[in-house]
């Protein structure tokens, strides 16, 4: 296995917004207030266009396995509190260049990506490693991760749903359903409130539990395909809850201790 199963948090993108609907002279918040309003009234949802979702925090938890499963298993959010949306950009992409991992999402198709494509086009980052289709890599013309039936992008929530949109459910609901934590501290509605009140720190925890939620999917996920028995899959829960009870981060210590009692 060599996985990097990943989560985004994104906040408005304040200066786009001003430029697209010509709100100049608007503070912050007034901006956001009124980027809000014009997409309720254009959409009845104030939830904003995934080319004005700027990214704050990228999260990964990642799983590189040998024939003795012995190997790397790491959860950590990329850069830190001052990095720019650029450079965790540059971070993410420079992860699947050299590791080139099957990257694993919840609604990555829906959102991440899209959000992590109109960003990187924005931010002048480049990552022909990730946009590789087959012309470069032969090994990448039926297995890539642009594609979405192809497995080096997993999508769960695709997946599972089938593809179908009507028989999608949440990351949260999967989560409790199957006995892990699911949301700790926050939820995606809050973020933005968060990040105005500087608790960038308290975004990146959320996003890391979120991403550990999604791998315990897709541990399962592998057991129901096969990938794994049932020996091999308390081996990789085991590996884990020991990463999160020594990583000395009082949310992941706090995600292991829901987790164990669930």
């Amino acid at each position: 296995m060599n996985v990097l199963v990943f989560d985004i948090e994104t906040v408005p993108d304040i200066a786009g917004g001003k430029i697209i609907y010509d709100l100049q002279g608007l503070d912050d918040e007034s901006t956001s207030k009124a980027l809000f309003h014009l997409q309720k009234q254009k959409t009845g949802s104030d939830f904003l266009p995934l080319h004005l979702q700027k990214i704050v925090a990228i999260s990964v938890v990642y799983r590189g396995m040998g024939d003795d499963m012995g190997h790397e298993v790491s959860v950590r959010s990329l850069g830190d509190e001052n990095s720019t949306e650029a450079e965790l950009l540059t971070l993410f992409f420079k992860e699947i260049e050299q590791r080139t991992p099957t990257i694993v999402s919840w609604n990555g198709t829906g959102f991440d990506l899209p959000v992590v494509h109109y960003r990187t086009l924005k931010n002048k980052v480049s990552a022909p490693g990730y946009w590789e289709k087959g012309d470069n890599n032969s090994a990448f013309r039926h297995d890539n991760y642009l594609s979405r039936y192809h497995e080096r992008h997993t999508d769960l929530k695709d997946v599972l749903a089938s593809y179908n949109h009507k028989a999608a459910a949440s990351l949260q609901d999967i989560s409790m359903l199957l006995g892990f934590p699911g949301k700790m501290g926050m939820d995606g509605s809050q973020v933005w409130d968060e990040y105005q009140n500087g608790n960038l720190s308290g975004i990146r925890n959320y996003c890391e539990t979120d991403v550990l939620n999604t791998y315990l999917i897709y541990l399962r996920y592998q057991l129901m395909r096969g990938e794994l028995d049932n020996e091999e899959l308390e081996t990789e829960f085991a590996l884990l809850r020991d990463v999160l009870d020594q990583s000395g981060k009082s949310h992941l210590e706090e995600f292991s201790k829901s987790w164990a009692v669930s």
